[in-house]
């Protein structure tokens, strides 16, 4: 049976409301990837329903070469806790995507330092890294470089969370848009292989992103939310109590400032809302929903708080972006979706 070369679904033509559906005896695309890749048209959302755990198992069960997507910007949502567990015995190679995103000021090594800190954390080994980019096909060569010296003559098969850039970065390597790659979580739907020079590669299905802003909000709104150049850090000096709220998907509040500084790294497309932490609770039911926007698919809300025990800190927001708090600050309390994981690190930046 056909293939869809976007996404590696099987193609069909009786159900158009289900996956892998095309109108057009012979297609190389389901109708679905064709709205995707000419119009941005998200026709049938897939950002639930594909089981993590038979990806993972399936990828276990297999002689390969992991190849790790992870995308930089969206660090913590990326990780896959017990990973070396699960993939025991397997070779994997990280491949941290999205290095354009960050800013230009970041070196290579500092972010090399913070990954390898974080994996060390986590308890998960891997053979290599390597940072990449869209941004004149940065990292292109490394990866194939690394591959070259791992493969020992097996499949690559590329895995990570949904949303991380594993089909953007196949089509990097292949020199032309052949996958289906967009901002929506759930885009390849199977396993898909390909060949790409010598080698041979599978593309796989995003593992859900359970804890992420990205699984709570319209879909519609994943435009302002997701980063589509260059962050700029929004620097704000701060004392007493503030508080910052991130349209209606987020707030952070900052008690005891004394000399602090609060520098945001998001999305330009989002509004960064600054006030006295004692007013926040009124402005935000005064204008939530209005002022503040966009909002979650949920109005359930939870707060996490933390004793700031670091000189440098970040407070981050799966799917939204990271906060990193410096100075005299003693108190630092988050409000995000019920079911958002929030992460307090060691300032990555």
């Amino acid at each position: 049976m056909a293939v869809c070369k976007g996404c590696g679904v099987t193609i069909q033509h009786a159900d158009p409301d289900q996956p892998g559906y095309s109108p057009k005896e012979g297609s190389d695309y389901c109708q679905r990837c064709f709205r995707l890749m000419h119009y941005d048209d998200l026709s049938i959302s897939m950002r639930t329903g594909i089981d993590p755990d038979a990806v993972l198992a399936k990828i276990a069960g297999m002689d390969c070469l992991v190849l790790w997507v992870v995308d930089l910007f969206d660090f913590e949502a990326g990780m896959i806790p017990g990973l070396s567990r699960k993939l025991a015995g397997k070779d994997i190679l990280m491949v941290a995507a999205k290095r354009d995103i960050l800013p230009e000021t970041l070196s290579h090594e500092k972010i090399a330092r913070f990954v390898f800190g974080r994996l060390k954390e986590m308890g998960i080994k891997v053979q290599g890294l390597v940072l990449t980019g869209k941004l004149h096909s940065e990292g292109t060569e490394e990866v194939l470089e690394a591959v070259r010296m791992l493969v020992k003559g097996r499949p690559v098969v590329v895995m990570g969370r949904a949303n991380a850039g594993k089909s953007t970065l196949l089509n990097s390597l292949m020199g032309q848009n052949t996958l289906t790659a967009s901002r929506y979580p759930g885009t390849t739907l199977d396993f898909n292989p390909m060949k790409i020079g010598d080698f041979d590669f599978i593309d796989t299905p995003g593992i859900e992103i359970q804890n992420s802003l990205l699984m709570y909000v319209d879909e519609k709104d994943l435009k302002t939310i997701l980063p589509s150049r260059t962050i700029k850090p929004q620097i704000f000096q701060i004392s007493g109590n503030q508080s910052f709220t991130i349209g209606g998907l987020a707030r952070l509040d900052l008690l005891g400032c004394d000399h602090a500084v609060c520098v945001w790294y998001l999305s330009d497309a989002l509004p960064v809302h600054r006030s006295k932490a004692e007013g926040a609770e009124d402005l935000w039911q005064k204008h939530y929903g209005e002022l503040f926007t966009p909002v979650p698919l949920s109005e359930s809300f939870e707060t996490t708080m933390v004793h700031k025990n670091l000189d440098r800190m970040d407070a981050v927001i799966d799917g939204l972006g990271w906060a990193c708090v410096s100075g005299q600050v003693s108190t630092i309390r988050c409000m995000a979706p019920k079911g958002v994981r929030v992460t307090y690190r060691k300032a990555m930046l």
